[in-house]
């Protein structure tokens, strides 16, 4: 069990705060006194949805604290997508090459015509990429099948590079060289690094020159990694958590239903709500577009610091989302 006193100093109940030796930044979230009834999922439009707060990271740019996620095996629609984009004001998309739908993401991005100054892009390099030459090649070829000029974000999709003779700290160390030679270059505007623990990110801080900007990780009630998230914030990484509903098995769960209930808004509201209300990039996943809706409407209503306590004794350390053995232990 996740101690209260590790769970209260790394929540932001009201803002996002992130820091390093060099800046911060505090975002305030305005909270409205709201009726219940107008603000359900069953009855509220798009128009009606407040604003998504940006949150800031190290090299001054902003990243939308809510996102859109895709994935493979049938996590991608292109309907879904233009409509977040179009009806639900949802301008942070996250994919991968993974996923495979760079090529359909692009096509959707076209549709929406929402300008490109005004997205957000998260796409990343699988392990089999690794390497100076193949990460070059590989986040060129996905600008071009996202169809844009540059990438918002471009993160290392594991910390396990599996090359046969080489050790994974050589592989990690030289594939972000070549991100941030990228960064440098400007067809990265950030760079960062995905499932990567806190021993990942202390050999790449001593092996390379740009801190990463971000680092996305798996995140929701039973999984919530509190030391990764404190080193993250002293470093200066933005904390992103992917899989907030915990593949749909927090919606269920006794509690989030009663706080479903207490707040009047959906059991996805409430794990999203509590997910940003700690301070964490938040990135669902849906191909509903009804869902997406949903999903979108959580900045109207805050938790109290008893119920974020609540769902934060329900962490059991259990992670859903792994490569092909555990990647977990370093």
């Amino acid at each position: 069990m996740q101690s209260k006193a590790r769970q209260s100093k790394a929540r932001l109940s009201n803002a996002l705060w992130l820091s390093n030796a060099h800046t911060s930044a505090f975002i305030s979230f305005t909270v409205a006194k709201l009726n219940p009834r107008d603000h359900h999922p069953i009855f509220t439009t798009a128009a009606s949805m407040q604003p998504c707060p940006a949150v800031p990271i190290s090299n001054g740019l902003k990243i939308p604290v809510l996102g859109l996620g895709t994935s493979h095996n049938g996590g991608y629609s292109h309907e879904a997508v233009v409509y977040a984009l179009q009806e639900c004001g949802i301008r942070h998309i996250d994919t991968a090459k993974r996923y495979g739908c760079e090529e359909a993401l692009a096509g959707s991005l076209l549709e929406s015509r929402v300008p490109r100054e005004d997205l957000w892009i998260t796409t990343k390099l699988w392990p089999g990429d690794y390497g100076y030459q193949s990460a070059t090649q590989a986040c060129r070829a996905s600008a071009a099948r996202l169809g844009v000029e540059y990438l918002d974000l471009y993160l290392m999709h594991w910390p396990d590079c599996t090359v046969p003779g080489r050790s994974n700290r050589e592989v990690r160390a030289e594939t972000w060289r070549a991100l941030e030679e990228m960064y440098d270059e400007g067809l990265c505007r950030a760079i960062g690094v995905s499932n990567f623990l806190v021993s990942h990110l202390e050999e790449l801080k001593e092996d390379c020159g740009v801190v990463p900007h971000v680092n996305q990780v798996e995140f929701h009630p039973f999984q919530q990694p509190w030391e990764l998230v404190e080193y993250c914030r002293r470093e200066g990484i933005a904390f992103e958590g992917y899989c907030p509903l915990a593949k749909g098995q927090a919606l269920t769960h006794p509690v989030i239903l009663e706080l479903s209930k207490k707040y009047n808004r959906s059991a996805s509201q409430i794990c999203i709500r509590w997910s940003i209300q700690n301070g964490v990039i938040t990135i669902p996943k849906s191909t509903k577009p009804h869902r997406i809706l949903e999903n979108c409407q959580v900045f109207g209503f805050m938790l109290s610091e008893e119920d974020m306590d609540s769902i934060g004794r329900l962490h059991t350390d259990t992670k859903l989302v792994r490569l092909s053995y555990p990647l977990w232990k370093g």
